[in-house]
């Protein structure tokens, strides 16, 4: 242990990084399933997920971060407490909750500098809410960095509608899916980065690198699963399939979908499906394949892969072949199962409100309408808490204030490199009026669109449309899921009926109002945080 500890302090003390031996097998320790009133600690700690050593910020020492399982209409507690403590990557954090509405506690979306002040090293914050209403596939991540905290949260529905369609829904069955970096995030921003792996499940490969244990699904022949699939990356789109499989999607982004059959889906950051696959093939092993938009990107060696192994198959890498998609996923074939159609009139321009963000590029900067995001000093939330006049919120030019209750079209359109982005609005999921990125490009659907909270604004000279009610006052961020994107400016935050938030969140927790006077104190005070090496698994 001695050993183990002096070489962790070593790697972190030169910042370090080294490949772990083809001869040796390092295991990675397997995340638990956390109820909804629960503790994340945050630390940081020396990990190999794809077979090289590298210094992480982590949930509770793992990757990815455990599962958070509840059940429909459960209420949260969750402590998240910072024991960051290596300055080569952030200490400071906060955890969002990705997907989750937070009506009437828009204090606990977790957003630092929009919704509250970042948690400060040696402190904690309580995260208390409800989503009555809501049941799906979720996640939690830090907008602070790519150096791995993240993992899945998942409310199951009792009375799910679609619950004759599959045998078997479990924590099993949840697939998280994240690009992983060689470099901490802090070296990278300014940067175009390019990930080095695809952890499935927390297990990959790298090219030129070891053949690393991958991770495996396990399945019994004749039993239908629902796989709940969550792209966690920090950019990378996706192809994802199953060979020899078909996958038939029932749920986007937590909301469920009328069923589609397909054969491959493109899921972008942020993003989460439901497919029901039927294990209706000979007893064998198949490669389950995630592959990255990037350049030359392939599945040799293993890379970009995991195993399904049918009980009963030998414990061996699967010999089965990549074939060509037939079927692959059209976003705009996806219709939503319950309560169909956008509201309000339909029509483009018939909304209440309608609003036209264009995002340009200039230097090393995304703009929207002309502005690149930059954190403000004091969090929006408590800018309006505090009567700030709606016109006068800060940072200037990229916060939209709108009134109650009134339907929002957006439209949204890119121009320059660096597609396709996922736009995610938190506090909503929005009807997808256009999707971007597909043949079908120039339809707009009032009818039925998919129901969702990530979509694609596509590439250089695409765009996307959707629509959403503002019936849950607060300062909603809405940015490029793209981490790199967002710490380049890529945002805007939507400020429903400011006038109304200190009623519809209020009173907001004590613990709450401490974190900006903790973070002002720590940024005037900066102190040596505590000495000593990192944790291991290796």
């Amino acid at each position: 242990m001695i050993i183990l500890f002096l070489i962790a302090s070593f790697l972190s003390s030169i910042n370090a990084t080294a490949v772990v031996s083809r001869s040796q097998s390092y295991p990675l320790s397997q995340p638990a399933v956390h109820g909804p009133k629960t503790r994340l600690t945050i630390v940081n700690k020396v990990i190999a997920p794809d077979g090289f050593i590298r210094p992480a910020t982590l949930v509770d020492g793992v990757f990815p971060g455990p599962l958070i399982a509840a059940q429909k209409g459960d209420h949260f507690d969750i402590d998240v407490v910072n024991k960051l403590r290596d300055n080569k990557m952030f200490t400071l954090t906060s955890v969002h909750w990705h997907g989750i509405s937070q009506n009437r506690t828009n204090y606990a979306d977790g957003t630092s500098f929009v919704t509250q002040c970042p948690i400060t090293p040696g402190h904690s914050f309580l995260h208390s809410f409800s989503a009555p209403n809501q049941a799906g596939t979720y996640w939690y991540h830090s907008h602070y960095s790519c150096d791995g905290l993240r993992g899945p949260l998942v409310i199951y529905d009792p009375h799910d509608p679609l619950a004759y369609m599959y045998d078997v829904d479990d924590a099993s069955t949840v697939i998280t899916l994240a690009d992983w970096y060689h470099y901490m995030a802090k070296d990278l921003i300014g940067k175009i980065p390019t990930a080095q792996s695809m952890l499935i499940n927390g297990r990959g490969r790298y090219a030129g690198g070891p053949e690393h244990k991958l991770s495996v699904i396990s399945v019994e022949q004749g039993k239908r699963y629902r796989f709940r699939l969550v792209q966690m990356s920090c950019d990378s789109s996706v192809q994802f399939s199953i060979d020899g499989h078909n996958l038939t999607v029932i749920e986007a982004d937590g909301r469920l979908t009328e069923p589609l059959e397909v054969d491959q889906l493109q899921i972008l950051a942020g993003q989460r499906y439901s497919v029901i696959l039927v294990a209706d093939q000979p007893v064998d092993n198949y490669w389950l394949r995630s592959l990255p938009d990037a350049a030359n990107a392939t599945y040799e060696g293993g890379i970009n892969t995991a195993i399904l192994r049918y009980k009963g198959a030998r414990m061996a890498d699967p010999t089965t072949v990549n074939t060509s998609s037939i079927n692959p996923l059209n976003e705009t074939n996806l219709h939503a199962l319950i309560n169909p159609g956008t509201p309000g009139t339909p029509g483009y321009g018939n909304a209440d409100i309608n609003l036209n963000l264009e995002v340009s590029v200039s230097g090393v900067h995304f703009l929207v309408n002309g502005v690149s995001y930059q954190p403000p000093t004091v969090p929006v939330l408590l800018q309006i808490l505090t009567g700030t006049d709606p016109s006068h919120l800060l940072p200037n030019g990229s916060v939209i204030p709108l009134e109650a209750n009134k339907v929002i079209e957006l439209t949204l359109s890119t121009t320059g490199p660096g597609g396709p982005h996922p736009i995610h609005l938190h506090g909503h999921a929005f009807d997808v009026v256009q999707s971007a990125g597909f043949a079908e490009n120039s339809t707009l659907n009032y009818v039925n669109p998919v129901r969702r909270d990530v979509v694609s604004a596509g590439s250089n000279g695409q765009r996307m449309v959707i629509r959403w009610v503002t019936d849950n006052s607060g300062p909603w961020f809405l940015h490029c899921h793209i981490d790199w994107h967002l710490e380049a400016g890529f945002a805007v935050v939507m400020a429903e009926s400011p006038s109304d938030t200190s009623a519809h969140v209020g009173p907001v927790p004590y613990e709450w109002d401490r974190l900006c006077p903790i973070y002002d104190h720590h940024e005037k005070n900066p102190h040596t945080l505590p000495a000593g090496g990192l944790d291991s698994d290796l």
